[in-house]
C-alpha cells in the first residue's frame, strides 16, 4: 500500500481518483490546490498526482516546491488534451510522467504503480549504499524509521551542520554515520567526540589541540579532534554537556572554519559538524546552560530519531538480528525465538530503546541452553543482575574454550580455528580464565 496525494481543483476528478486508488489498495489524501497540497504533504508520501492547470499555484509551481523538499518524490501531472508540450516541459523539470485528460483509469493505475515501484527501488538503493558506507546493516522498515533515513539521505550532501535529536539508545550515532557515508566527505575521516566523557579542563585541548609547553604536562604538541576531522565529519555526541566556555570556541569554528589550539596560532579547518543530544536544547538555552547562537547554528538541519515505542513493528526483526549476532559471538549454532517471546518483546515499553533491547537479547542468548528462547526466559533473566550476568557469560565462554580444546586435543591453533578466532586472542582468553596450562 502506498500513500498518494491527489491535487485537482475539480471535486469530481478528486473523488474519482480517490475511489479508484483506494480500491487499488492505496491510502489517498486529496487537496483542491497547490497551497493546500504543500500543507498536506509529509515525509510518508510515495507519489503525487496533480492537475497541471489550477488557479493560484499551478502544477508546475507545485512540482518545483515538492522537488525542493524531496527530489525523489514522483509527481504525475494531469494535462488537458492539446497542452502536451507544456507537460513535456514539466517532465524536463522533474515530473515523473504525465497523463492526458480525459484519462484512462487503467493507465493511471499502471503509471502510478511504476512511479511507486521506482521510489521504492531508489529508497532500497539508498539503504544499500548507506549500509555499504557504514559497513553494517540497517535493521527495520517502520515508517517512523524510514522517514528519518530518507531525510538523512536527502541532507547528507548538504554542507551544513546537522543536529540529531533523540532519546538515549535510539541510534543517533547510526544516523550521524549515515550523514557522513552519504556525503562528499565519505572518503575523509569520521571522528567522534563525546562531550560528556571529558572533564571541562581537558575539553578545550581535546577538541582544538595544544602546542608543546602550552600548559604543565604538555610535553608534546597534540592535534585536536577538529584537526583530525579536517576534510571529513566531526560527530559531537552529547553536545548539551559541552561547557559554556568551549561552546564559544565551537561557535567560532562553525562560523569561520578556524580553530586555535592552546598556545598556537589560528588554523583553518574544513570540517562538517554533526551534533547529537538526548536533551531538549531549547530548554537548555532557556535555562542558560547552552548558548542560543550556537543552538541556531547547529540546528540549521535537524533530525529526530524515533524512540522504539514509535516503531514497534521493527522489534521482531531487531530482536532476531541481535539474537543471531550474539549466538554467533557465543559460538551457538542457532537461536530460535518463540512467538510468545516476540509478542512480549513487542509489548514492552523499552525506555532504553534499541540499546536496551540489544542488551536484553544478549542476556537471553547468554542464558539459553537449547537454542530456543521462550517467554519464560524474560522472567528468568530479570532476576540476573549485571554482575551475575557477566559471571555467567564468562563461565559460558570458558566452557566453550574448554570444549574446543578437548576437541582439538589440546592444540591451540586448531582450537582457535574451531572457535573462529585468532590464536593470539585464544591465548589471551586462556590467561583470562586461568587456563594457561591447559
Amino acid at each position: 500500500m502506498a500513500k498518494i496525494l491527489i491535487v485537482d481543483d475539480e471535486a469530481q476528478v478528486r473523488f474519482t481518483l480517490a475511489e479508484v486508488l483506494t480500491d487499488a489498495g492505496h491510502q489517498v489524501i486529496a487537496a483542491s490546490g497547490g497551497a493546500e497540497a504543500l500543507r498536506l504533504a509529509d515525509d510518508e508520501l510515495d507519489a503525487v498526482i496533480s492537475d497541471l492547470a489550477m488557479p493560484g499555484m499551478d502544477g508546475l509551481e507545485l512540482l518545483a516546491a515538492l522537488r525542493q523538499r524531496d527530489a525523489s518524490l514522483p509527481v504525475l501531472l494531469l494535462t488537458a488534451r492539446g497542452s502536451e508540450r507544456v507537460a513535456v516541459q514539466a517532465m524536463k523539470a522533474g515530473a515523473y510522467d504525465y497523463l492526458v485528460k480525459p484519462f484512462d483509469i487503467d493507465e493511471i493505475v499502471h503509471a502510478l504503480g511504476r512511479a511507486v515501484e521506482a521510489r521504492l527501488l531508489r529508497r532500497e538503493q539508498r539503504r544499500r549504499l548507506a549500509e555499504r558506507g557504514l559497513d553494517r546493516p540497517i535493521v527495520g522498515d517502520a515508517p517512523a524509521l524510514r522517514r528519518v533515513l530518507d531525510m538523512a539521505a536527502r541532507i547528507a550532501d548538504r554542507e551544513l551542520p546537522v543536529l540529531v535529536l533523540g532519546e538515549t539508545g535510539t541510534g543517533k550515532e547510526l544516523i550521524a554515520g549515515l550523514l557522513h557515508a552519504g556525503s562528499r566527505r565519505a572518503r575523509g575521516p569520521l571522528v567522534r567526540f563525546n562531550c560528556a566523557a571529558i572533564p571541562e579542563q581537558l575539553a578545550d585541548s581535546e577538541l582544538f589541540g595544544h602546542a608543546r609547553g602550552a600548559f604543565t604536562g604538555a610535553s608534546a604538541a597534540r592535534r585536536g579532534y577538529f584537526a583530525q576531522a579536517d576534510g571529513g565529519t566531526l560527530v559531537l555526541d552529547e553536545i548539551a554537556e559541552l561547557p559554556l566556555a568551549i561552546q564559544a570556541k565551537l561557535l567560532r569554528a562553525l562560523q569561520s572554519g578556524e580553530i586555535q589550539p592552546l598556545g598556537a596560532r589560528v588554523e583553518k579547518v574544513d570540517v562538517r559538524v554533526v551534533a547529537c543530544t538526548h536533551r531538549d536544547l531549547r530548554a537548555e538555552v532557556a535555562a542558560g546552560r547552552f548558548r542560543e547562537d550556537l543552538y541556531y547554528r547547529l540546528a540549521v538541519l535537524e533530525l529526530r530519531v524515533p524512540p522504539l515505542r514509535e516503531r514497534r513493528e521493527d522489534i521482531p526483526v531487531l530482536a532476531d538480528s541481535f539474537a543471531r549476532r550474539y549466538a554467533a559471538r557465543f559460538g551457538l549454532e542457532s537461536v530460535q525465538l518463540a512467538p510468545e517471546l516476540v509478542a512480549s518483546l513487542v509489548a514492552r515499553p523499552w525506555p532504553g530503546n534499541v540499546r536496551e533491547l540489544e542488551n536484553c537479547m544478549a542476556r537471553l542468548v547468554a542464558l539459553s541452553s537449547d537454542g530456543r528462547i521462550g517467554s519464560e526466559a524474560l522472567a528468568e533473566s530479570a532476576t540476573v543482575g549485571p554482575g551475575n550476568l557477566r559471571a555467567q557469560v564468562e563461565a559460558f565462554e570458558r566452557g566453550l574454550i574448554e570444549q574446543a580444546l578437548r576437541a582439538a586435543g589440546g592444540n591451540h591453533s586448531e582450537a582457535a580455528r574451531r572457535l573462529a578466532t585468532s590464536r593470539v586472542t585464544l591465548l589471551d582468553k586462556l590467561k583470562k580464565h586461568g587456563l594457561q596450562g591447559v
